[in-house]
């Protein structure tokens, strides 16, 4: 058998753009031959999926999935909108949606997780998938939620099916009150931040870098006024930034008289428990991704050109 030496593997990844493991398994299993392991790499899907690998993959799908107490999100990206309604896309997001709330939710478990019903893994499953659609895409993020008791809240905004969409969200309540009455409270919670987009629970979950700039900001408008105005500026303004960005602090999206921390109180009343909002997740579609900016008119004019 010939010897797979480091830059055989090199000149096939140079060749195919496919992972080293990959790449080392096509040269065992072809004993060698680089143009043969192109075409088991190309057979598997693997030399497809990795050429597509640079393209910016920020459409796609948003999903959420619950069962009891648990509760999962996923974002599973695409590079068009057009994929977000192919029904092998839609099936694909459903089972890892469903994957992720059989795992501890992180994007590692989840990736190397049995697909259901195949003997391949997540990665694996989609990999086939990116050859068969011909877009590249990724399994961007998962998260999974728990609560002993109470019940944790969904909704999806801009829905292209039951359970995906564009914002996903999950709410977690937990209480010994009434479930059914919780589920009501927890979407209307689950509805306020899809729209307001809070940063974090409380004061408490920002991070100290996020308040060092919010305050930096807040001096810069002030200077050359004496450091104990200054100082009274900045608490006052910190408090209106937390009020505008945590969960708890922020007005009622439903109710604009009321914070959310105050909804919660009043409810424990029809509920008939204390009412703790512990977590939430809010997943928006392609959110932190830098897209590229193309000229469609332009693309469609040279591809005319080459016809």
């Amino acid at each position: 058998m010939a010897a797979i030496t480091a830059g055989l593997v090199k000149e096939l990844r140079d060749k195919t753009g496919a992972g080293m493991m990959d790449c080392k398994s096509a040269l065992t299993e072809t004993n060698g031959d680089v143009e043969a392991a192109i075409d088991w790499l190309r057979k598997k899907g693997l030399a497809k999926a990795a050429k597509k690998a640079g393209r910016v993959a920020a459409e796609g799908l948003v999903a959420v999935e619950s069962s009891g107490h648990y509760a999962a999100a996923v974002e599973v990206n695409a590079e068009t909108d057009f994929v977000a309604r192919n029904p092998d896309f839609q099936a694909f997001v459903r089972e890892v949606a469903k994957v992720a709330l059989n795992t501890d939710g992180s994007l590692e478990a989840v990736a190397a997780a049995k697909f259901p019903g195949e003997d391949v893994t997540v990665a694996d499953r989609l990999t086939a998938l990116i050859a068969t659609i011909g877009e590249n895409m990724t399994l961007r993020r998962s998260v999974k939620l728990t609560v002993s008791k109470g019940v944790i809240a969904s909704y999806v905004h801009g829905a292209v099916v039951e359970g995906q969409g564009r914002i996903g969200v999950l709410v977690a309540l937990e209480s010994e009150g009434d479930v059914e009455k919780l589920s009501t409270l927890g979407r209307q919670i689950a509805m306020h931040v899809a729209a307001l987009n809070p940063l974090a629970l409380d004061a408490s979950g920002i991070d100290e870098a996020t308040i060092a700039r919010e305050k930096a900001i807040l001096l810069e408008k002030h200077q050359g006024k004496p450091a104990n105005v200054q100082d009274k500026i900045a608490e006052s303004g910190m408090k209106s930034f937390f009020k505008e960005n945590t969960l708890l602090d922020q007005p009622f999206v439903h109710d604009g008289s009321k914070s959310v921390s105050q909804v919660l109180k009043e409810a424990e009343g029809q509920v008939g428990a204390p009412v703790k909002l512990t977590a939430f997740v809010r997943y928006a579609l392609g959110e932190g991704i830098e897209k590229e900016e193309t000229d469609f008119a332009a693309e469609v004019a040279a591809a005319a050109g080459q016809s």
